[in-house]
């Protein structure tokens, strides 16, 4: 029986556990890449949404956003807020002759809304999310609740 170098062993169950890792892996990049929705529409970066924002009037900035996000977090000094589920009851009142941006907090929300918008027709330019616009350097507006209604008292 031929003598078998041990080093040998070592190299060859190294390789197979390589390759077992390597295949592991693989698996692991094409599960989370098909996790992953593909949306049509692009994030945008804060220069591009500063480029955007120089010329308002060809505009309309879309806020997705929940009340108290908008309240905790801040956004864009001019938006219709439509919440994420509302957007499909709302399409009236979206102008069709303007850039659209919709907004999120980082852009999950708006990508797919903006997909939706345009699968409708309207001209999205893109999304964004305003704490990532903020982490770009962006300064966002601060947005105060409104104070609760009080009742009046009748004598």
């Amino acid at each position: 029986m031929a003598k078998i170098n041990k080093a040998w062993v070592v190299a060859a169950a190294v390789l197979v556990a390589a390759g077992g890792y390597a295949k592991a892996q693989q698996k692991t990049a094409t599960t989370a890449a098909a996790a992953t929705p593909a949306y049509k529409t692009v994030k945008l970066d804060r220069k591009q949404i500063d480029a955007l924002l120089a010329k308002p009037g060809e505009l309309t900035i879309i806020d997705v956003r929940r009340p108290d996000e908008l309240t905790r977090i801040g956004g864009f000094p001019v938006y219709l807020s439509i919440q994420n589920d509302d957007v499909e009851k709302n399409l009236a009142f979206i102008p069709k002759d303007r850039k659209i941006v919709t907004v999120s907090n980082h852009a999950g929300r708006a990508l797919k809304i903006g997909d939706l918008l345009s699968s409708k027709g309207y001209n999205v330019v893109g999304a964004i999310g305003v704490q990532n616009y903020e982490e770009e350097g962006g300064k966002l507006t601060r947005i105060e609740p409104k104070a609760p209604a009080t009742a009046a008292v009748t004598k």
